[in-house]
């Protein structure tokens, strides 16, 4: 059976930390005769139905540096952006290639691929999870805390989105205490939370303040207002968001030696100030490089089966 990753559900807890010790392990080779090179002789599509910029480079890079070909498709100049059913693109990548890496919109695309693909098929981005982003955010803490990760204090600021989904996975399988401050209507979805819930670790809390959320916390991330898809809601969101930026003032409630994230790209001013986002507490330009560390250690996986 093929394996993919579509959420963090598709990895138990040991997998999870197991492929974060393969992202350090990597993250020390690169650039050394010695780093493994599991893509050999091996292609690997990128497709690309939303912008992308760090999705495709770390990716790109990846493939590569694991001794493959990258292929990126950017879907408007493939038949698939002239309404070949996803079920058909997967059954013809399945052909060509041996992996796809795919960032989309609805996650229905990506379950759909999955299903139709005897190759591996890695969710890049999709509107309901962000999963590949949450592994390099998870790296990231872990290189500030001397590798802990259980009962690491999270504080999620904004909108319920996929980010905020992939965070709640995450307190799920590993034992975080997340606390999540969402304007009323911008809540996370309620079966998303059930199901992190349910995997029994750790804990979640949906609050209003962001200062509820912040007080304490070791980390302390957000996201931009509107995502993509959602520009025609950008004045109505930046109303109902008024409060929810990420500032000096906020962060001082953190724990001291709190650290701040982002996946990028931000919208200073917005969701976040200048003088955080530049500031000796933020690490998102760590964050943005472990993409590549973590997706590496993911196609390695992958690919062995």
């Amino acid at each position: 059976m093929t394996a993919h990753f579509r959420t963090l559900k598709d990895l138990t807890p040991t997998q999870l930390l197991q492929l974060l010790d393969r992202a350090s392990e990597l993250k020390r080779l690169r650039g050394k005769p010695e780093h493994p090179r599991p893509l050999e002789g091996k292609t690997w599509a990128i497709l690309l139905e939303k912008a992308s910029t760090r999705t495709r480079i770390s990716f790109e890079v990846g493939v590569h540096e694991l001794g493959g070909l990258p292929l990126t498709l950017v879907a408007r100049d493939t038949q698939l952006g002239r309404g070949e059913p996803i079920e058909d693109t997967a059954k013809m990548l399945s052909r060509y290639c041996h992996g796809v890496a795919f960032r989309t919109f609805e996650h229905s695309r990506v379950e759909a691929l999955a299903e139709n693909a005897t190759i591996p098929v890695i969710n890049a981005l999709s509107d309901d999870y962000h999963p590949c982003q949450l592994l390099a955010d998870l790296l990231t803490i872990r290189e500030e805390t001397q590798g802990r990760l259980y009962e690491v204090r999270v504080a999620w600021i904004g909108d319920g989105n996929n980010m905020a989904h992939s965070w709640m996975l995450a307190a799920g399988l590993l034992g975080l205490h997340l606390k999540l401050a969402c304007p009323e209507g911008f809540e996370p979805k309620p079966e998303i939370l059930a199901a992190a819930r349910a995997m029994g670790r750790g804990s979640i809390e949906i609050v209003r303040r962001p200062e509820e959320a912040v007080r304490g916390a070791e980390v302390v991330t957000t996201d931009v207002w509107a995502s993509m898809g959602q520009e025609d809601e950008a004045a109505r969101r930046r109303e109902a968001f008024a409060g929810y930026c990420v500032d000096a003032k906020l962060m001082k409630l953190a724990d001291p030696s709190a650290i701040f994230l982002h996946c990028l790209p931000a919208h200073r001013g917005e969701e976040v100030s200048a003088e955080v986002i530049d500031g000796p507490q933020s690490r998102v330009w760590d964050e943005a490089e472990n993409r590549l560390h973590v997706q590496k250690a993911l196609m390695e996986m992958l690919i062995r089966g």
